[in-house]
């Protein structure tokens, strides 16, 4: 590992914007792009460029329930961002790289397993389509993401609720005070994965110092007991002390050390707005942490040296963390049915808003509490755009590892909805076979796509 290079794929996206004023904007990436050539940073020999590729449409019906089809969700932007992780992955899988950076976008972390438009600046999530890739195409079973954006990652940890090989570790600002509102210590992972999603609300104005206790009093000691195959950072910059959009107060130097610690396998970007005060510092910072180089020079301009904390907020984040610890040593002497209930089927209503397309999403979601397996679940979605007549569709996904017997259910569940006139669409994911299924009510047509086998 010594002697491999750290890979990097740049994406800025030129051409593609939610809108010309909009903070996820084509000139988001500008900066830090002409931070990395003034820097010489490419001309190190740790470091190697590769060009971007697109994922597959197969690839995101791995992941998304997409409406009314992928096509109709993604632009080549979003294949593009989605693919070069894919194509990193490949590159470190096989030994031509220790490690890389996925500098692209659009984000995706907000981005759950029903797509019905864009929320929080996403459409599909990098991170998970990258998940389901290495699990398909490289057997690679145990995964951590570790979300280091300030907004909690709602659409990763809706995808991986139930998934007791994902281990999902979001910290962020506390979401009572941004969006989306969500991310709290309680929000622990279903029945078939408890205590495999670990958040941690951050209080505003808090800065490296309590990243940093919360880095190496839980996150590190918690990836430690998982033994993760891969490491995933969903690298949003959003936390550092200029972002207009948090209220966090992290600097470059602070995600460089926490990279460092981390030592992710790869690094995805997420959030981040300050374009010109903070990415260009922080891109390189991480870059630089990833190649094993000195980053100790980074800087940014405005850095106003060391951030005095408040006590009482430091004191908040400190409980939380022992709470926390406590949770994960003691997650195998859970009573679940006590948190769950003792049913078949774990279920959770969900309402769901669509803060950039101005959607209203209700869900109605069900996993089958399976002795044998995580067992398959079921969406009931209805959407209302704010014109014409809302849309219902109904979702089946199976999980890589089903049984049978769940494979076999979650089938006549999808068969069972094809005849109800409710359902404008209904779709299946089959991860065990790698099979997807949507079937369009007003068409009377079946799509099928069928992805490659392990290994290939």
């Amino acid at each position: 590992m010594r002697n491999k290079k750290t890979g990097l794929v740049f994406f800025p996206a030129f051409d593609w914007a939610i809108s010309p004023t909009h903070p996820e904007r084509e000139e988001r990436l500008l900066y830090t792009r002409d931070q990395i050539f003034e820097e010489g940073v490419l001309d190190l020999p740790e470091i190697e460029e590769y060009a971007p590729r697109l994922a597959t449409i197969h690839d995101i019906a791995r992941v998304h329930f997409c409406v009314p089809r992928v096509q109709s969700q993604v632009t080549e932007a979003h294949l593009i961002a989605a693919g070069s992780a894919t194509l990193l992955a490949d590159a470190i899988v096989h030994g031509e790289l220790k490690n890389g950076f996925a500098l692209v976008r659009p984000p995706g972390h907000h981005a759950m397993r029903v797509v019905h438009g864009n929320r929080g600046f996403c459409n599909i999530n990098n991170e998970a389509i990258l998940v389901e890739y290495l699990r398909r195409h490289h057997g690679i079973k145990r995964i951590a993401i570790v979300d280091s954006d300030v907004h909690h990652g709602d659409g990763t940890q809706d995808i991986f609720y139930h998934d007791p090989d994902v281990l999902f570790i979001s910290f962020h600002q506390d979401g009572r005070t941004i969006y989306p509102g969500t991310g709290f210590p309680n929000e622990l992972g279903g029945p078939g994965a408890y205590a495999r999603t670990i958040n941690i609300p951050l209080p505003p104005g808090l800065g490296d110092e309590t990243f940093h206790y919360v880095v190496d009093n839980l996150i590190l000691p918690i990836l430690e007991d998982f033994k993760p195959e891969f490491i995933v950072n969903s690298a949003g910059q959003d936390n550092h002390f200029t972002d207009p959009l948090g209220s966090m107060r992290f600097t470059a130097r602070g995600y460089a050390e926490f990279t460092r610690k981390l030592n992710p396998h790869l690094a995805v970007l997420e959030g981040g707005y300050a374009i010109e005060t903070a990415l260009p510092y922080v891109n390189l910072a991480i870059l630089l942490a990833l190649a094993g180089h000195d980053y100790s020079y980074v800087r940014e301009p405005e850095w106003p040296g060391t951030m005095p904390e408040n006590p009482e907020r430091v004191a908040r984040v400190q409980r939380v963390v022992e709470q926390l610890r406590n949770v994960w040593e003691n997650r195998d002497r859970v009573d679940l049915d006590k948190i769950f209930g003792a049913g078949t089927f774990f279920q959770r209503r969900k309402h769901i808003y669509y803060d950039t397309d101005y959607i209203e999403e209700e869900q109605l979601e069900r996993v089958r509490r399976c002795p044998n397996c995580p067992g398959y679940i079921t969406i009931d979605s209805r959407a209302d755009h704010g014109y014409g007549h809302p849309s219902r569709v109904f979702c089946v996904s199976i999980p890589f590892t089903a049984c049978g017997a769940c494979q076999t259910e979650a089938y006549d569940a999808y068969e069972q909805a094809r005849g109800l006139a409710q359902y404008q669409f209904v779709y299946l994911q089959d991860k065990s076979t790698d099979t997807f299924l949507a079937f369009d009510r007003d068409k009377d047509q079946e799509w099928v796509s069928e992805g490659p086998k392990v290994g290939e």
